[in-house]
């Protein structure tokens, strides 16, 4: 895998970074063992006895994290899991319930500039220079081209310590740090859509009929929407990311009449639902996410994540800090933060089927076969293992897509939250509805 180019920063209070960064390495596990190295002693002495409330969705939620947190760090990590309409509201309505807000990008877009969350100081971030490009210039290369939609970069830093307002350049005030991102496309079931996929415009075809779906959240399906819409040539979009009411009108009126021509099957919230309606084998194309598709070929069922020519669509997630937070409470989410960017969770995640936002740490938690299958598009030497141990992929397979620039350099869009998205949400309620 080509080695990720970082990007500079303002440079405030380096001195403290570089504290932090020396106790990196140790540093967690000392204070989990009860140690002092490197923290104050009241620190050490309270750890075990602190809580954080995180809650986000299911996707990064997971209960092998909060045990490891547990484990590594000495102090209860509380999870909540809930779907992303829900992440959003409670983001923003139920301010004090959490400590942790596990959110994706486009909801940061909704959730920032109502003042819940706090920003976070970069000179805190140990793994800040190791984080993939993407999430501070928006480019995954020096020559990428800045993908439509809402692009984690264009929220991913405010002006100041108290601001909400989003910087149009990398500052020292992170809104989020980034953690989890993926490329989506089209999940098929190879042995019943009985020939070729290689466009969005494939899943209304009418041999299709009753057997396709799409997801029903506003702000990703209107997305895939787009996608679908622009490869049929039904709608030219000036930015599909940040549509017109025009466009908008123009977008759902051609899904509802495919809708009432009785061309989904379904539409689907949780992954579960979308699992369950592919190995079912009651829908045979749709959109999916990459997990997903593993957990219908764990079943023994055949699924491929299909790569298209108009390119993937694609979504990120980070961890953010309640405006709430400080003393103790805050020096450990920071801790926290730091110990999730370390490597293993990143190894975790990646075994799912989505990536981690410092690679460099999570390789080292990973075998050379692993990183090769998942990341450089490389054929399994070996069966390749779920983090439960499940087998996801016999030796000899190869990613759906490829390698990780082949995926993430082909990203056409990413989930938005556009200027008119109180009328998009309304307009995708009647399509739903229709």
């Amino acid at each position: 895998m080509t080695k990720q180019t970082t990007t500079s920063k303002k440079k405030t209070g380096v001195s403290r970074r570089s504290l932090l960064k020396g106790a990196a390495a140790g540093g967690a596990l000392a204070v989990g063992s009860g140690a002092v190295t490197g923290f104050p002693t009241i620190w050490a002495q309270n750890i075990r006895d602190i809580t954080l409330r995180q809650f986000g969705t299911g996707v990064s939620n997971l209960n092998a994290v909060a045990e490891k947190c547990r484990e590594d760090l000495g102090f209860t990590l509380q999870m909540t899991a809930l779907d992303s309409d829900s992440v959003a509201q409670r983001a923003v309505t139920q301010p004090d319930s959490y400590d942790i807000a596990d959110i994706e990008y486009w909801i940061c877009k909704k959730v920032f500039p109502a003042g819940v969350m706090q920003p976070m100081d970069v000179t805190r971030l140990t793994y800040y220079d190791k984080l993939v490009p993407l999430f501070i210039d928006g480019k995954l290369t020096p020559d990428s081209t800045i993908a439509q939609g809402t692009a984690p970069h264009t929220v991913g830093f405010v002006e100041g310590a108290d601001s909400t307002t989003f910087a149009s350049e990398p500052t020292n005030w992170m809104t989020m740090i980034p953690t989890i991102y993926n490329a989506d496309t089209l999940g098929i079931r190879p042995d019943l859509v009985g020939r070729e996929i290689t466009s969005w415009a494939d899943i209304m075809d009418p041999a299709f009929v009753g057997k396709t779906s799409i997801l029903t959240i506003p702000s990703i399906g209107i997305m895939d929407a787009a996608m679908i819409c622009e490869a049929m040539g039904e709608v030219t979009y000036g930015d599909k990311g940040n549509m017109t009411p025009a466009e908008i009108d123009a977008t759902l009126a051609v899904m509802t009449e495919a809708k009432r021509a009785g061309q989904f099957r379904a539409f689907w919230k949780t992954f579960d639902e979308s699992v369950n309606l592919m190995s079912s084998g009651e829908v045979v194309i749709q959109s999916m996410w990459s997990p997903a598709v593993a957990a219908v070929r764990a079943k023994g069922i055949p699924c491929v994540y299909q790569p298209l020519q108009e390119g993937y669509r694609a979504w990120g997630g980070g961890l953010g800090l309640a405006k709430h937070l400080t003393g103790i409470e805050l020096d450990a989410a920071y801790e926290y933060i730091n110990w999730y960017m370390s490597g293993w969770v990143g190894a975790y995640l990646n075994r799912q089927g989505y990536y981690s936002a410092c690679l460099e740490t999570a390789r080292a938690y990973m075998s050379e076969d692993e990183w090769g299958f998942w990341m450089e598009g490389r054929p399994a030497a070996a069966d390749i293992l779920s983090p439960d141990g499940v087998v996801m992929e016999v030796a000899g397979a190869v990613r759906d897509g490829g390698s990780f620039e082949e995926r993430m350099g082909r990203v056409a869009c990413w989930n938005a939250v556009m200027d008119e998205d109180r009328y998009m949400v309304r307009k995708w309620n009647e399509f739903i509805a229709a």
